[in-house]
């Protein structure tokens, strides 16, 4: 047996209720300086539970099987919800936003997938679970938070530039010119949180796909090379993704005689 095969460590359930047990600070915490968080404290754990527990015996379940089509339906499932997450953290909605985060978040994540898996990975088949799934999921968690943020901002600056805006349109400005400094600003904004973890990483925080494959047992220089490859795939996808979000949420300010409206 070799070294690394001595320091896999497997973790019990009585190791995961240990780790739970210490949500009980974070709930003392919030007691003491009333932050009013106990609610939604006990939510998150119990559902980080349930959630976690209950895709761990999906998984499982698929990775045994290995069916394109089970595969396939996951993945359309995983994408459906994050088009639906990014659209739920927008506070100034409107009719078709669903339909704009779907389409941002599904056409940069599939794309960067697609190249993940046929020309970096070079995974056979393509439809190889524990490959697709896993990295599908990590682009699609972080591309849904950045298109989020680039809707918020986007779609409260319209609103309160309207003046601005209008005003520009009426010096002759076209459309995309008289919202291109709101558009630029949100994706800025948007790309903020990929550009400081690309930033840090390494000297200041070590990511959770490095972190889970050190602690499983991988080689250390192995586990460096694939953080690399997804810290790419995720700038790359998350640019894409408030990219598209942002023209789809300016096309639906102007109207066919590209008059500014807010939908």
């Amino acid at each position: 047996m070799s070294d690394t095969d001595d320091m896999q460590m497997v973790l019990t359930y009585g190791d995961v209720a240990l780790a739970s047990s210490l949500i009980l600070i974070v709930l003392l915490v919030s007691w003491q300086l009333r932050l009013h968080l106990t609610k939604i404290l006990l939510t998150a754990a119990i559902r980080t539970v349930v959630q976690l527990s209950f895709i761990g015996l999906i998984l499982a379940w698929i990775f045994a099987r290995e069916q394109w089509y089970e595969v396939l339906l996951i993945l359309t499932i995983m994408t459906l919800i994050a088009g639906s997450a990014a659209k739920n953290r927008v506070k100034r909605s409107y009719k078709g936003l669903f339909t704009d985060t779907f389409i941002a978040v599904s056409t940069s994540a599939v794309f960067v997938t697609a190249i993940a898996i046929l020309i970096i990975l070079r995974v056979q088949p393509w439809y190889t679970p524990q490959f697709i799934i896993p990295i599908l999921g990590l682009i699609l968690g972080n591309s849904l938070t950045a298109i989020s943020l680039t809707s918020n901002q986007l779609i409260e600056s319209f609103h309160e530039q309207r003046g601005r805006i209008e005003m520009m349109l009426s010096l002759s400005a076209r459309p995309f010119e008289a919202v291109h400094e709101p558009i630029r600003a949100a994706i800025i904004n948007g790309m903020t949180p990929t550009l400081n973890s690309m930033l840090v990483v390494g000297i200041v925080s070590l990511p959770g796909m490095m972190t889970g494959q050190i602690l499983a047992g991988a080689d250390p220089t192995q586990a460096v090379r694939y953080q690399i490859v997804t810290m790419f795939l995720i700038c790359v996808s998350s640019t894409l993704g408030c990219t598209i979000n942002a023209l789809l949420i300016y096309r639906r300010f102007f109207n066919k005689k590209h008059q500014f409206i807010l939908p």
